[in-house]
């Protein structure tokens, strides 16, 4: 055996085959400079190298290869910077060294990490273009406590996990290592040795910021530093727009399918595009808040993003992170908030993803009683886990601290409250007092709103909640979820029932268009006709509607009149302001040519209008929670299917009466209760011919007489026409 082949002192055979094979624990202990008897050596690997050199300011050294494997080692003299030279014939390549470097992870984020409290982990884990001891490149840490090896790979290491396996933080379960020369845009993923020796399936970074365009699914280097936000004087009045006394209307959007570019093979907007065309739009209409479907990257299109992969990744289907806070940004400057589809529930099981992430049940239940979701056939988190925990709420900070969105509305929090969510008997495991409470799910969605703000006090958070669990949008220390506002899904479920009924019909269902006044104000309800109405067979809001063509109409009309007179805030799904005669379907762009046609023009129109006035109008939305800011007038008329109510706002604000006739039959004089004597403007009327209606109305305004009549002091003969909301506003003086 000669000289050249005799393993040296700087690296055992046995540890070079480990390295070999990469099935070394420790490979920093062995690979990079390492002093031995007082002098440097230099060890490495290198696959595709004959000669292997170390190179520095006095020259080139030669590595000597350790017998029957791929590392060199040998002297390096000098203890300042070298690189490596390979040669292989006439090949020759050079890089830096990734072993040369030491950690980047400081004690307290590896301290904070481990009792899960770091609150911005992202900072932390992922991958960072960053200098480092002098060097430009990337640093890369990941999660995975009970791996035996994990490695960064990429086309930058010919996707070879032997060449850039990483150093173990100790208990934490971190790995990290600074790669040299890796720069923004580069693909990669993490290769896991799981803890029975066993090669797991290539995955994605959990806290990575970037992802290539589906199908192909490797992460991609981002670097999110140096944006230079220009609202920050939105950003300092935002509290007052998401207070439950502000006019709230949001416009719910799934960005893929809104606009798309027909002439250029349907492609959906980019970010910038959506920057200027959705947020003028929307703008236009009136809307507050606009509120994004997720757009954390996912895999499948027609999950529609609510089977995420990528939680810190905003989708690449529209652009950079870059790009998604141009987005943000427009809307701020039209004063519009930015609310985010947020999906701590479940996540996809596909092999890049979280599922069995380090070989183990590690961001999951094992038990599939606790971890398997059968509705979507998707992991449930672990949610007692302290890191999966701060691995949530960090999340949700992100978004809220690195892309200034103005809230988050959590999905499907049922699902998460509680254990036997969709589950027959013995398909669940109680929790630790018998009952079916998710404590630890619960714990989760407390410690993310008080973290959301705390961190971020001018934020709203919102539920999607489908039960009566209570105090879900009561602060934490009053014992709720601490979320701003809630979803109200049973006045949804209810007064869409009612509408779907022929109005022949109607008298007998009367309750399902007032009942909702009952629990109005148990929480800070949110009105909302979202995407799941409109879906899955349930055909469109038009559909829905009973009677011929302009009784489709006139119905939308009135619901949306009744909608936004009714106290709470409201949202509403891109495409339901435009009379969609069918449901949304996701692969195809909303049908903007209806708005040629005078009917849904108009019904777009009439969403322009309820908007502003609702802005305009303090006695429509500052009590919209509130029990002080609702009356009702009549809620018992069932025989004629007529419903009205007074609003109120502050001392001084005009009060609102409205009044919906939910037949098809005209009231010419219908004599109405008032509040108050005097000339009532008629600030709208959903059958006004601007809208598409047969244009009956009152002429402008009503006068209402001292006549007491159902416990008010006035009265007035009101035209009411069919199928018609109308709002009345006291003029003053």
């Amino acid at each position: 055996m000669s000289t050249a082949d005799t393993p040296p002192a700087a690296i055992s055979l046995e540890d070079a085959r480990k390295v070999q094979n990469g099935q070394h624990r420790d490979p920093f202990s062995v690979l990079g400079p390492h002093v031995k008897g007082g002098q440097r050596h230099v060890t490495a690997l290198d696959p595709g190298a004959e000669d292997l050199f170390a190179v520095d300011q006095t020259g080139e050294h030669k590595l000597s290869r350790v017998d029957g494997t791929d590392v060199f080692t040998g002297p390096a003299p000098g203890d300042g910077h070298y690189w490596l030279k390979g040669k292989k014939g006439r090949n020759v390549w050079e890089y830096e060294d990734a072993y040369r470097y030491g950690p980047v992870m400081g004690e307290m984020d590896e301290y904070l990490l481990g009792e899960g409290t770091h609150q911005k982990i992202w900072t932390v884990l992922g991958a960072h273009v960053m200098e480092h001891e002098g060097q430009h490149g990337t640093h890369f840490a990941v999660w995975a406590p009970s791996a035996r090896r994990v490695s960064v790979v990429g086309g930058f290491n010919q996707w070879d996990g032997r060449r850039h396996a990483m150093r173990a933080r100790g208990a934490t379960g971190i790995w990290e290592i600074f790669i040299p020369n890796i720069a923004e845009g580069e693909a990669y993923k993490y290769e896991i040795v799981g803890p029975e020796g066993h090669l797991q399936p290539l995955k994605a970074d959990p806290v990575g910021f970037g992802s290539q365009h589906p199908p192909e699914n490797a992460s991609i280097v981002r670097d999110l530093r140096g944006y230079g936000w220009k609202d920050a004087e939105y950003m300092k009045g935002r509290a007052q727009r998401n207070d439950r006394a502000a006019p709230i209307s949001v416009y719910e959007v799934h960005l893929p399918s809104w606009k798309r570019r027909m002439a250029e093979d349907g492609r959906s907007l980019s970010y910038q595009e959506l920057a200027v065309e959705l947020v003028d739009y929307a703008a236009d209409l009136g809307f507050t808040h606009l509120e994004f479907m997720p757009v954390s990257e996912y895999p499948f299109d027609g999950s529609w993003g609510y089977q995420p992969v990528g939680l810190f990744a905003p989708t690449i289907r529209h652009g950079t992170p870059h790009e998604f806070r141009d987005l943000v940004e427009a809307a701020h400057e039209k004063g519009m908030g930015v609310l985010l589809d947020w999906v701590p529930g479940h996540f996809p099981v596909d092999p890049h993803g979280l599922a069995k992430f380090d070989g183990t049940a590690l961001y999951e239940h094992a038990d599939p009683r606790e971890g398997f979701h059968p509705d979507w056939n998707t992991a449930i988190y672990n949610y007692g886990r302290i890191e999966v925990a701060n691995f949530l709420v960090s999340n949700a900070l992100y978004w809220l601290d690195e892309y200034h969105v103005d809230g988050l509305r959590v999905d499907a929090v049922a699902s998460m409250l509680y254990r036997d969510y969709s589950r027959k008997a013995g398909e669940w495991i109680p929790n630790k007092d018998g009952g079916n409470e998710n404590y630890e799910a619960i714990a989760v969605l407390q410690k993310t709103n008080i973290a959301a703000y705390g961190e971020h006090p001018g934020i709203m958070t919102v539920a999607e909640e489908s039960t009566s669990f209570p105090g879900v949008s009561r602060p934490v220390d009053g014992g709720g979820l601490g979320f701003g506002f809630k979803w109200n899904m049973g006045w949804m479920n209810d007064t869409l029932s009612y509408m779907q009924k022929d109005p022949i019909y109607r008298q007998h269902h009367h309750h399902q268009m007032t009942f909702g006044i009952h629990y109005a104000f148990s929480e800070n309800f949110i009105l909302p006709i979202s995407h799941d109405e409109v879906v899955h067979g349930k055909g469109s809001m038009l559909k829905k509607m009973p009677g011929s063509e302009w009784e489709k109409f006139a119905n939308l009309r009135a619901y949306y009149g009744f909608m936004w007179g009714h106290p709470g805030k409201k949202l509403l799904f891109m495409g339901n302001e435009l009379a969609m005669p069918t449901e949304w379907q996701e692969k195809e762009q909303l049908p903007w040519d209806l708005l040629k046609d005078r009917k849904h023009g108009g019904v777009q129109s009439l969403i322009r209008d309820l908007n502003k006035l609702y802005r305009d109008t303090p006695a429509l939305h500052v009590k919209d929670c509130d029990p002080e800011g609702f009356q009702w007038i009549d809620a018992n008329d069932a025989a004629q299917s007529i419903f009205s109510w007074i609003r109120r706002g502050n001392a001084g604000d005009a009060e609102v009466v409205v009044v919906c006739n939910m037949t098809p039959v005209e009231r010419p004089s219908h004599t109405l209760a008032m509040p108050g004597a005097g000339r009532w403007r008629e600030a709208l009327n959903t059958d006004a011919e601007v809208y598409g209606g047969s244009g009956r109305g009152n002429m402008g305004a009503i006068e209402a007489k001292d006549e007491p009549l159902h416990g008010q002091p006035a009265s007035a003969s009101v035209y009411l026409p069919p199928l018609s909301t109308q709002i009345f506003i006291k003029d003053k003086g």
